[in-house]
């Protein structure tokens, strides 16, 4: 490994537009590794500049930390990701968001309609969810999460 390879910590922040605390904090969760001078001063790999990169989009995706950090797990220690480290992560992330895709636009289109929340307290829901038929198939938004109005059978 070269000198050249190992930036600061403030570069890192720079980088990635992370405040340097928030950097420590990542550390800290071992979401990125931090190598130590002989005077104590963190340096980073410059591969940690794509992994900040990561850990903000996973995060804004509604990514928990524990989860970034199984992710990141799955990324090679002490050198660049590559097209393939990266196209392994991304399978699997795409999935989640196709489906937190799929879950806005049921949301946005049943909006201003019935979600099948069980609350008949508007009018409207009577007309969508009569006796609550929603909740044969359990608690919550029914309609939001997938199921749909003309799925759920008829109460006799």
């Amino acid at each position: 490994m070269h000198r050249t390879d190992l930036i600061a910590i403030g570069e890192l922040a720079a980088r990635t537009g992370v405040a340097v605390s928030a950097i420590r904090f990542y550390e800290v969760k071992g979401l990125i590794e931090a190598l130590r001078t002989g005077g104590g001063q963190r340096r980073f790999l410059r591969a940690d500049i794509r992994r900040v990169s990561f850990i903000l989009i996973a995060q804004q995706m509604g990514l928990s930390l524990e989860e970034i950090g199984d992710e990141l797990a799955r990324l090679p220690a002490g050198r660049t990701p590559n097209g393939t480290d990266w196209t392994r992560i991304s399978t699997g992330l795409r999935t989640r968001i196709d489906q937190q895709l799929s879950a806005l636009k049921r949301t946005r289109e049943l909006l201003d309609q019935c979600i099948g929340c069980g609350c008949l307290s508007l009018k409207k829901c009577g007309l969508y969810n009569r006796e609550d038929k929603a909740a044969q198939r359990g608690a919550g938004p029914r309609y939001v999460i997938g199921d749909r109005a003309g799925e759920i059978a008829e109460i006799g």
